[in-house]
């Protein structure tokens, strides 16, 4: 997260960056130059935009305008530094949305700008972690009404319970008393039943 400031090579921007960066902001330093501030504001995607005036006021006017009604910066809080006094009014008329700020409102401000970004950037971060369960819960055929969690899913069945000592000695006593089963008579073969049953031969 940063705060991209462009300002016109002069002697005194470094001391006026470090002073911003009190602040504990990250400042971006850059020039208003087209294209380079804008292929900037694309990649460092900044939570606010300052804008010194002092030097060449109408490029940076312009450049102020393009930000606030560019798709891709128009949502990015701008303010403006050290606007010349008869540029005042046209700055007003032109950019009523950008507030004209000294540098130590400016510091305060991005105090509370950069817990406004912690706050959107923990949001989008949760977001992304329900949409990825969620993803998962489709995935799975979790997301429909009455659906049983898959193979994988499923918990495991639970341990049998161990018996109680005592249960176990009753158990083995039981089976140690039981007498064992009767066996079964065989059936006569039928080679006897055929000799029984015929009558003794003759001498």
């Amino acid at each position: 997260m940063s705060v991209l400031y462009l300002q016109f090579e002069a002697s005194d921007r470094n001391a006026r960056v470090q002073k911003l960066g009190k602040s504990g902001a990250h400042i971006v330093v850059a020039e208003p130059r087209w294209p380079q501030f804008f292929e900037l504001a694309k990649k460092e995607k900044p939570y606010a935009i300052a804008i010194d005036m002092s030097t060449a006021p109408s490029h940076c006017l312009e450049t102020a305008d393009y930000i606030a009604k560019a798709k891709e910066t128009r949502d990015i809080p701008l303010y403006l530094l050290r606007v010349p006094e008869d540029r005042l009014e046209a700055t007003k008329k032109r950019l009523p949305n950008a507030p004209i700020v000294t540098e130590p409102e400016l510091a305060h401000i991005l105090v509370d700008e950069e817990r406004k970004a912690q706050e959107r950037a923990r949001e989008k971060k949760e977001a992304a972690a329900v949409a990825r369960k969620n993803a998962r819960a489709r995935k799975l055929g979790l997301d429909k009404p009455g659906a049983k969690p898959g193979p994988a899913a499923k918990a495991k069945p639970a341990a049998r319970p161990k018996l109680v000592p005592a249960i176990a000695e009753k158990k083995a006593e039981k089976k140690k008393a039981a007498p064992p089963p009767a066996k079964k008579k065989a059936a006569p073969s039928s080679s006897k039943k055929t000799s029984a049953s015929r009558p003794p031969k003759k001498k």
